[in-house]
């Protein structure tokens, strides 16, 4: 099958030849080409130019007119926890109350609430919550996600959630990579006893998720109260030994040493980075590791932003992310994402779009095939309404700007 979208007011970062990442002062410049076209063959972008340039003398397919409309790679969301049982919005007066991140989990609530949750939820009752979270994240025009386990916390319901995210690579259209994140929190039962958790994640968790290939990464909450680099460490390479990448949730709460440990075992991403000084900067800029930022957990729990500005001052790429959960950012809207990267984070619409498309598809290792408009790159992309600039786009922070979505070569609205 074959789409021809024409008339195109400008088409969004453009690649004649896909970088990994685009970092430091180039963030700021966007490749695009206006009054453009866009040729789709099968699943994959065949080709693209000027209408200028463009025959359609012996064209047979599709054509849709883009007239005032712009089309950009569709959002790659790289950290989520997406599939997690009903809601925790009890919460949230907590919240407003002036309670912490780490007071709500030492009551009982926060991960520990969700776990509960999850524990008493049905597989198939849990995939019908999470298909529907994510048709409403393909609607906002996102064509890749990572969704992460870490609300099981116990054998079986870690392999559950697991199972569900396979089910949904399996049955939707967008791109999914999983990752194992039993190191989300200590269980209750395991109070004083957290080393003898870290054997259990180590010991019976891995191997069996490995043995049914569940997990692309393995992921580990180190920070304050969490889980320590000690930890850390023997949970990584573990996850290693079974070929899972590593991915670190890391000084979200306090200097935790996470974004060195991430580097020593050469992290695909390390996320969060609320508390990021010049000596993880530093770490960072000889690394293959992708700083990404969750500016939606920080917003929702009024915390301090992470210090985007200096990163990209000093040459690092820098990724965004949703962190879609119900107890920090229940929101998958990577528009928003976009706005919030600008407005908190003080990033250019430039620097914003390359990290919710380029540097976040690098962040869950998708980046050869998605990410930018590019020859051979798989067609995964999605139409605005007409609008003036792409500025427009975090700017109208809670208008919605998707107007077409196409997910592998096909409308999928």
């Amino acid at each position: 099958m074959s789409i021809l979208i024409k008339n195109i007011k400008s088409l969004i970062n453009v690649e004649s030849t896909p970088r990994k990442w685009v970092a430091g002062a180039d963030m700021q410049n966007l490749n695009t080409i206006e009054d453009a076209y866009l040729l789709i063959e099968d699943d994959q972008i065949s080709d693209f130019g000027k209408m200028s340039d463009l025959d359609i003398t012996d064209f047979k397919g599709e054509i849709i007119d883009a007239t005032g409309k712009m089309v950009f790679p569709s959002f790659c969301d790289s950290h989520t926890h997406l599939v997690y049982a009903g809601s925790r919005e009890i919460e949230y007066g907590d919240k407003i109350r002036g309670l912490s991140y780490e007071e709500i989990a030492k009551r009982g609530g926060g991960i520990l609430n969700s776990a509960k949750l999850l524990h008493d939820t049905s597989e198939d009752s849990l995939y019908e919550q999470a298909l529907a979270r994510i048709n409403e994240i393909i609607r906002f025009g996102t064509g890749a996600v990572e969704i992460k386990s870490g609300y099981g916390l116990t054998v079986e319901d870690e392999l559950k959630m697991l199972r569900v995210v396979k089910r949904l690579k399996e049955t939707t259209p967008i791109t999914i990579k999983s990752t194992f994140l039993g190191a989300h929190a200590v269980p209750a039962e395991y109070k004083d006893r957290q080393d003898e958790y870290v054997d259990l994640i180590i010991n019976e968790m891995i191997p069996i998720i490995a043995a049914e290939d569940l997990a692309d990464y393995v992921d580990v909450f180190c920070d304050k109260g969490f889980f320590t680099v000690e930890q850390t460490d023997r949970i990584l390479m573990a996850g290693m030994k079974y070929g899972m990448r590593p991915k670190i949730h890391a000084n979200e709460l306090d200097y935790s040493g996470g974004i060195q440990v991430g580097v020593k075992y050469n992290a695909l991403s390390v996320d969060h980075l609320e508390f990021t000084g010049k000596d993880e900067i530093n770490v960072l800029l000889d690394s293959e590791t992708m700083p990404t930022l969750l500016p939606g957990a920080a917003f929702f729990l009024g915390m301090i932003d992470p210090p985007a500005r200096n990163m990209i001052n000093a040459g690092l790429p820098v990724a965004l992310a949703s962190d879609y959960n119900p107890g920090s950012s229940p929101s998958g809207n990577m528009k928003f994402v976009m706005s919030l990267g600008t407005i908190k984070l003080r990033m250019l619409p430039e620097e914003v779009i390359h990290a919710v498309t380029s540097n976040s598809a690098y962040a869950m290792g998708v980046h050869n095939e998605l990410g930018s408009i590019a020859k051979g790159k798989r067609a995964n992309v999605f139409l605005t309404k007409e609008i003036p600039t792409y500025d427009f786009m975090p700017y109208a922070y809670t208008t919605d700007l998707i107007d077409t979505v196409i997910l592998n070569g096909k409308v999928i609205n």
